[in-house]
């Protein structure tokens, strides 16, 4: 099978939903309930709680403060914006994006450069996603980043809320989000989540039409219940697949959220296709493919930068070696 048909099939889950596609949709293996006895290597007990009742939890220091500035200065570079130059910030988008909610949203369409798979490979980080599987063998998403700007004197516009998977199939996955920048403005866009309809989902869709919407709630009535995580540079959100969330809109005037996308779910060693396509994609630099992912048409990871070197975790969190 060639690597477009490896491509095709990894991909072909992931051409209607938000979802990235470097990974399975959904986990065989449950979430961590804590019934193996394994002892949290990041998690206090306190976050443990927090963890379970508000679907979402926020690691400090999951990276340090200067790898997280050495990322944002690349993405800046990437993106050929200049940080000191509201100018840059708004030029028109590269590629159409097909999920029309994410048009404006910042994301930068790169995904292994050496500056993110630092920061997959981070001690720290990977113990925090042990955590919450309850399991060591893990893979990390091949994800991308994002620059969220403020918007414009005059230009209104609604975070939206969705789920990137239906959640009425009870998806057994994770998500995460590490700070590139401190995102303590609650007005500079950023990461929110509705923690009250992920306790409550199913009671709350009792009372929703039959041809609602599965990943995009209606939550006229919920405005109040909406949380805006607040981060600083170097934190990692981690939050459960069945937490409705978004990125609100950035109002701050001048302030811009830059963020890297990284998750990691149980390994699938005996996935041959899956695996020599996230391979394919560190080595030769190839972005995912799907609904939310349009790629960079100048393919300029591939003819501006090199092969990510990995360490030994990273290349068991890739899948070059296996656990």
């Amino acid at each position: 099978m060639d690597s477009n048909n490896k491509m095709e099939m990894a991909n072909k889950a992931h051409e209607e939903i938000p979802g990235n596609p470097s990974t399975a949709t959904s986990s065989k293996q449950k979430l961590n309930d804590r019934s193996n006895g394994k002892p949290l290597r990041v998690l206090s007990e306190e976050d443990w709680k927090f963890w379970m009742h508000n679907g979402y939890i926020v690691i400090k220091n999951a990276i340090p403060r200067e790898q997280a500035k050495a990322t944002a200065d690349f993405i800046w570079e990437f993106d050929e914006k200049d940080p000191n130059d509201s100018e840059t910030w708004y030029a028109p988008p590269r590629a159409e994006m097909q999920m029309k909610e994410l048009e404006g949203t910042g994301m930068v369409e790169v995904y292994n450069n050496q500056f993110l798979w630092n920061n997959r490979q981070m001690q720290r980080v990977y113990d925090a996603f042990v955590d919450v599987w309850g399991t060591e063998k893990l893979w990390v998403t091949i994800d991308r980043a994002n620059l969220n700007f403020p918007l414009k004197p005059g230009v209104e516009k609604k975070g939206f809320i969705h789920w990137d998977y239906d959640p009425e199939t009870k998806p057994q996955n994770v998500q995460g989000v590490l700070a590139l920048a401190d995102q303590t403005d609650e007005n500079m866009g950023g990461f929110q989540c509705i923690p009250w309809l992920y306790r409550n989902y199913d009671t709350w869709k009792l009372t929703q039409p039959e041809d609602r919407d599965r990943f995009q709630p209606n939550i006229t009535e919920l405005e109040d219940k909406i949380v805006k995580v607040k981060m600083e540079a170097g934190d990692l959100l981690i939050f459960n697949s069945t937490e409705p969330h978004g990125i609100r809109p950035n109002k701050s005037g001048d302030k811009v959220r830059i963020a890297q996308y990284i998750s990691m779910m149980p390994a699938e060693e005996e996935n041959e296709e899956l695996r020599n396509w996230r391979i394919n994609s560190w080595k030769n630099r190839i972005a995912p493919e799907g609904y939310a992912f349009p790629g960079d048409p100048r393919n300029w990871e591939q003819t501006k930068y090199e092969t990510a070197e990995l360490t030994d975790l990273g290349k068991k969190l890739l899948g070059l070696n296996n656990w």
